[in-house]
């Protein structure tokens, strides 16, 4: 326990250093130079922040809308996960949309984002699609095979390709829902592609621990959630865009 209290620290506090940080030349591999320091975000071509930057406006914790949020707080120009409390969604809810979020998990961390949350007074992943959000190289599930590895659909389709940033490092996210037609990218590479309801989905479906829950996966709009899985993760520059 006093190594969590330590790491979590730590945590917080490589995001404060990294943003007070002098600007670097960037490189060959240089994070700088793909994920810039989060500023307040602003609208591009469509998109509008679904996170301002600076407080947790627009987001409450799943089925708590109203109550005072525990367990996340901002800490330079990102929604941190600083302590128990449950999973973040948003006020907002969306049918089709494309969503882009960086994220930075912490060693040995787990998370994960959430798209299409019907909330009700089951968990959150009994309704919700996962974009897997996971130090592959540190956690345990990611020894259960390449569907529980960053990027992919939770369970169900791994990602084509591994281009996830060690832990402590910002990625790139970017999720695309349209209809039935679903992308997951990272880092600028689309990592998955899938149709909700084809036969492949459906027999990877009856092959994963979702297979008795009528209700995953059955809303076509929903909310947008950042999973508390009990680890350190960071996330910012949340920009969405109706489709």
């Amino acid at each position: 326990m006093q190594h969590r209290a330590l790491f979590g620290s730590t945590f917080l506090a490589c995001i404060s250093l990294a943003a007070a940080a002098p600007a670097a030349t960037a490189t060959a591999g240089d994070i700088t130079a793909s994920a810039p320091a989060a500023t307040t975000p602003r609208s591009a071509r469509g998109f509008q922040p679904l996170f301002d930057g600076h407080s947790l406006k627009g987001w409450h914790l799943y089925g708590q809308r109203g109550k005072p949020v525990a367990g996340w707080r901002v800490v330079d120009g990102a929604i941190v996960r600083s302590g128990p409390g449950g999973d973040l969604v948003s006020d907002r809810v969306y049918r089709d949309f494309e969503l882009r979020i960086e994220w930075k998990i912490a060693p040995g961390g787990n998370s994960g984002i959430f798209y299409r949350a019907a909330e009700t007074q089951a968990p959150i992943y009994r309704s919700a699609i996962e974009y897997q959000v996971l130090d592959d190289q540190r956690h345990p599930d990611a020894g259960n095979g390449r569907k529980r590895w960053a990027s992919a659909v939770y369970d169900l389709y791994p990602p084509a390709e591994l281009v996830a940033r060690p832990a402590g490092e910002w990625n790139q996210a970017r999720i695309r829902v349209r209809g039935t037609e679903v992308e997951h990218w990272l880092n600028g590479v689309k990592v998955v592609a899938y149709r909700l309801g084809s036969a492949e989905w459906n027999a990877r479906l009856a092959q994963s621990k979702f297979k008795d829950w009528p209700e995953f996966a059955a809303s076509r709009s929903g909310a947008i959630g950042l999973q508390d899985h009990g680890d350190e993760v960071a996330y910012r520059n949340i920009l969405i865009r109706p489709l």
